[in-house]
């Protein structure tokens, strides 16, 4: 049994901060909300943001397709992809040489420019690397023939990853029109003879709906069905980005880019309102012939959110999980022991035999 290296995620940045007494880097810690240093155990506060920074600002969705984004809104830092395991990760330019983060393979950074849109909130991870630990191994220990192994081995295994996600989110106002049929239900006969009708009418109507923060994934490196496990996320709360949160963390790059990512809340946003639809239509019964949506005002922003993250590799099999980094929800691989399933089996049909014995037992006069 061994650690298996974490998930591989493009663009991981590091951010570094120098303790202001001894010179070595801080760190966030997320049950105090202060930077604090492991060398000496000095604290210190994050900085203020001034009022013009503290408002965590929409972006317009048509300018940025148009490239005519604001340059302070775009940010470009340097990206060697590892050779061993295909991770890109970002570096500042006075770093020359490093380790890759995912796999520990010795890199010497290269001259490529990332070019992309700066974060503009995140949530602070809340939970510290012991929390997210105790919560994984709990959901471990709680599902039914998971290997005890595993469990044992996640409790005293490598430490946790704590990586800030890339997630984009949308705003945008929408108006429908909609034409479709009510259904309404009626019987005839009685007893056997009874039968449902549906009577139907021609309806049209409108319906508007504004959707806020609509969340799309833009990370390709994490199973999506992990991510929306993690679900619901308090977006309320996001801080304006300050990388004094990142300190210690990291940061994954986007990977999914902003026109694929409206692509995705758009499909969202086509539920919903056929949800409403329906709504509108009433009756009993509800079919849709057409649908036509107009979309304004469409604003977006990419923001960070906060995930532990752990693999661990048992008997030939790697195991991936996820922590949600505010709440402590976990997702992951459902991992099985045989050899619980096998007693499990085994003390079934003993005890289906024994009932059987006595029942028959029973049904002969002899019990």
């Amino acid at each position: 049994m061994a650690d298996a290296p974490p998930f591989p995620a493009p663009a991981a940045e590091e951010h570094r901060f120098p303790c202001d007494t001894c010179g070595s880097d801080l760190r966030y810690l997320p049950e105090t909300g202060r930077l604090h240093c492991d060398h000496c155990g000095n604290e210190e506060e994050i900085s203020a943001l001034a009022p013009w920074q503290g408002t965590i600002v929409e972006l317009d969705f048509r300018d940025a397709i148009a490239e005519r984004l604001p340059e302070q809104e775009i940010e470009e830092t340097r990206v060697l992809t590892c050779p061993n395991c295909g991770a890109q990760v970002e570096f500042s330019e006075e770093v020359h040489a490093k380790e890759c983060p995912f796999c520990a393979t010795p890199v010497v950074t290269d001259t490529g420019v990332h070019r992309h849109i700066k974060p503009k909130g995140l949530l602070p991870f809340a939970l510290d690397e012991g929390d997210a630990r105790k919560a994984m191994t709990d959901w471990l220990g709680s599902l039914w023939f998971a290997p005890n192994g595993l469990q044992a081995y996640a409790r005293k295994g490598r430490r946790l990853s704590g990586i800030y996600v890339p997630y984009w989110t949308f705003d945008a106002d929408t108006a429908s029109q909609y034409h479709g049929e009510r259904g309404t239900v009626h019987y005839t006969g009685k007893g056997k003879d009874r039968k449902m009708h549906v009577r139907w009418r021609r309806v049209s109507g409108r319906v508007a709906r504004f959707f806020d923060d609509v969340l799309v994934l833009a990370s390709r490196s994490l199973p999506k069905r992990f991510t929306d496990g993690l679900e619901p996320w308090n977006l309320a709360a996001l801080e304006p980005y300050q990388p004094e949160f990142i300190a210690g963390f990291r940061a994954e790059g986007y990977q999914i880019e902003l026109p694929d990512a409206y692509v995705a809340a758009r499909e969202h946003m086509d539920r919903v309102i056929r949800r409403d639809v329906v709504f509108d239509i009433g009756g009993d019964r509800q079919r849709i012939h057409h649908i036509e949506t107009t979309v304004r005002d469409v604003t977006f922003k990419h923001i960070l959110l906060p995930v532990w993250m752990a693999a661990y590799r048992y008997r030939g099999k790697t195991y991936r999980f996820v922590v949600n980094g505010r709440t402590g929800r976990v997702q992951g691989e459902r991992p099985w022991s045989a050899w619980k399933i096998a007693f499990a089996v085994v003390l079934g049909l003993i005890v289906a035999a024994l009932f059987g014995y006595f029942y028959a037992l029973n049904e002969t006069g002899q019990f």
